[in-house]
């Protein structure tokens, strides 16, 4: 144990010390972007340029999401009643070790059900128990929430296994007519080696994570965050504009509207459960627990500038996305050179590997589902094909690598850290060690399911 603790707070140390504030990681991996595509792809300082700006806004839709999925999750976990059960479940745990397991368990969970919903409700729970428990490592408790987001992909809001599963016009489109049908989420996500394969990721997860709660040096919450918001003062309603503020009626009239519609989307005209589907359930929620209008209104704006990171750095992972996918007079995409690196040393057996391996290193350029299924749907899936690799295991070695590296890449952690107030290099370096671990089980999955 003394060994495997050194382990620890060496990658504990190492990302202190070498991760730079995420906005500097998205900078570097910008220039790293731009110093590899001009050689690789035969392009011109100004074509790479190009492709750099016209990318920026290309996640202006999706920085918008993120930014609201934060800022309504915080907003409804600040609603009385939902701080009520929050603190009675984090009171549950008794021990450091039991706590880290329990958010790790809910996070992975929450997660695989629904990433966005899982990535703003295990951050908050890992802070409601470092309230309440003492001797916990913050940053532990935090890494662990975040820990949690590797099975997402794998889950039932998978962005990937979901498009294979969608309409087949666009499917054929994405992967030049090498997929001629829907490929449903029983050959994915719930084919059973995939369902094996979260199981044990999970389950590792919870185990390595509570092995590795520090004996000493433990970091404790920040006091400051111990404190509790103070009450809002609603001042008494003695005008019709007071009145209409302070009206329940008018917050519970709104929420049905909402409520409505989300019925009629998701049970009648059966969509999918997505992004869009959170956000207002969080939103609609949060005003019927807050009670009036004014209230939640004024809990929002007291959630908002934990927002700040994500309208910061998304236009710049956007760009980075643009020079991965953009093309000059040469024709070539980086994206596909990577891609196509991998498809020539495979064979069936080792396909599903090198496309997870691949998808993993694009993942740290372009952290996008979206953005891996416009790089690498029209030949990865070719490449299967003529290797005789099933399809849905193709489309999952893919999602599986581009979950992967999220422990280690800052974008997806904005969210969390932003609601603890943390840094990204307060919690990496646990999710290094998480990263490994969670590496030989998807890569032994993924060569089993192969065979």
């Amino acid at each position: 144990m003394k060994f495997f603790h050194k382990i620890i707070n060496g990658c504990v140390g190492f990302m202190q010390k070498y991760l730079p504030e995420p906005f500097i990681f998205a900078i570097i991996l910008t220039f790293v972007a731009i110093a590899v595509a001009i050689p690789v792809c035969h392009q011109s300082i100004a074509e790479v340029v190009s492709n750099w700006g016209s990318g920026v806004w290309n996640l202006l839709g999706f920085s918008m999401q993120m930014a609201l999925i934060l800022v309504t999750g915080a907003t409804l976990a600040a609603a009385p009643t939902i701080k009520k059960g929050i603190n009675k479940l984090a009171s549950l745990p008794k021990t450091p070790a039991r706590a880290i397991a329990l958010v790790t368990g809910i996070s992975a969970v929450a997660c695989w059900l629904n990433w966005g919903f899982g990535l703003i409700v295990g951050a908050i729970f890992a802070k409601e128990i470092a309230k309440k428990l003492r001797g916990v490592d913050y940053r532990l408790l935090i890494a662990s929430a975040y820990s949690g987001f590797v099975v997402w992909h794998a889950g039932i809001s998978g962005s990937i296994p979901l498009k294979m599963a969608s309409d087949v016009d666009e499917l054929v489109k994405d992967t030049n007519g090498v997929i001629t049908s829907v490929i449903p989420i029983g050959n994915t996500i719930l084919d059973w080696h995939n369902i094996i394969m979260v199981v044990l990721v999970t389950i590792a997860l919870v185990a390595i994570n509570s092995l590795m709660h520090p004996k000493t040096g433990i970091v404790a919450i920040d006091p400051a965050l111990l404190k509790e918001d103070e009450e809002v003062k609603i001042e008494k309603a003695t005008t019709p504009a007071t009145k209409l503020e302070n009206s329940r009626v008018l917050s519970l009239i709104l929420a049905l509207l909402g409520f409505a519609f989300l019925i009629i989307s998701l049970f009648i005209k059966k969509k999918v459960f997505d992004l869009g589907s959170v956000i207002l359930l969080f939103l609609f929620l949060g005003i019927v627990l807050h009670k009036t209008p004014i209230a939640y209104v004024r809990s929002f704006s007291k959630s908002v500038g934990g927002a700040a990171g994500i309208l910061l750095q998304f236009p710049f992972y956007a760009g980075i996305m643009g020079i991965i996918t953009g093309v000059g007079e040469s024709g070539i995409c980086l994206g596909t050179v990577v891609s196509q690196a991998f498809i020539n040393i495979s064979t069936s057996t080792t396909y599903p590997l090198y496309t997870f391996l691949c998808a993993a290193i694009l993942n740290m350029f372009v952290p996008s589902g979206g953005g891996h299924w416009a790089i690498q749907a029209p030949i990865m899936f070719a490449a299967g094909e003529a290797l005789n690799v099933d399809h849905g295991l193709t489309g999952m070695a893919i999602a599986w690598g581009d979950a992967w590296t999220n422990l280690i890449q800052p974008f997806w952690a904005l969210p969390a850290l932003a609601i603890a107030k943390l840094n990204a290099k307060d919690i990496m370096g646990f999710c290094l060690i998480d990263l490994v671990v969670s590496g030989i089980i998807i890569i032994g999955g993924l060569l089993i399911w192969a065979i």
